[in-house]
């Protein structure tokens, strides 16, 4: 493998919180990145500017994470600005919470197009395109096992994500490139926090043994692990929630 001052990473959703940290974690690693994002450019800009003012390498590049042509230019980008792929780290996606006997079908497909359908998509391109050595790295959530009610549409779809990981990890045997899921728990995110109330927050904080919620730093060094180090680690779904049952 490749030292990390050779290694290029392409992270999706890299304007938000877990994808912010991420970048700015790999950049320290030593590896360029490439900060992908759906529509939030300035804040994507802003994950650059911090990645460079720290003496990294980065670029951002806007895609509609299920359109396979949009994806296609991203990882381009990362081929052309910095001479190839080694690492995804797939962080983007959407979060619509409801009861199933009320949740809207539109509301439901879109959920599943961004969360399934671009996981496809980038794991797809990826596996085409990355350099022996590289490592895919998507996102789940531990809601998968904790069946947590008005969650349905959500943990569907990264219940697919986890399936389509376990598959492909298999599929590239022989490539030496792992295929790993992070599933997080409960991690200060505006996606967190949205729709949530202070007593809300501040219960689910206090039922995890560690007394409180993840931070992005702390996902982010899972995918570091990952990214890096750990290539005995492939094809497994690892849950990192601070002892969140």
């Amino acid at each position: 493998m490749s030292s990390s001052a050779d290694r290029v990473a392409i992270v999706t959703g890299g304007s938000g919180g877990i994808g912010r940290a991420s970048a700015e974690r790999l950049a320290a690693d030593g590896m360029a990145v490439v900060v992908h994002y759906a529509g939030n450019k300035d804040r994507a800009d802003e994950t650059v500017a911090r990645v460079m003012d720290a003496g990294g390498r980065a670029v951002a590049v806007g895609a509609d994470i299920a359109d396979e042509a949009q994806m296609a230019v991203v990882f381009d980008m990362a081929e052309e600005r910095f001479g190839g792929v080694d690492v995804l780290v797939h962080t983007a996606g959407i979060m619509m919470l409801s009861p199933l006997v009320d949740l809207d079908l539109d509301t439901f497909d879109r959920v599943q197009r961004t969360n399934v359908r671009g996981t496809f998509v980038a794991d797809q391109l990826a596996a085409r395109r990355m350099r022996a050595g590289g490592a895919i790295i998507n996102f789940s959530t531990s809601v998968t096992r904790l069946q947590i009610p008005g969650y349905g549409a959500y943990a569907a779809s990264k219940g697919a994500v986890e399936a389509l990981t376990l598959i492909l990890a298999r599929e590239l045997r022989g490539r030496d490139v792992t295929v790993n899921a992070v599933s997080p728990g409960p991690t200060a995110t505006p996606l967190f926090f949205e729709g949530k109330s202070p007593e809300q927050i501040e219960g689910i904080a206090a039922s995890t043994p560690m007394g409180r919620l993840g931070t992005p730093d702390d996902i982010a060094e899972t995918v570091s692990f990952l990214a890096g180090p750990a290539r005995w680690v492939n094809g497994q779904v690892l849950y990192v929630n601070g002892g969140a049952a």
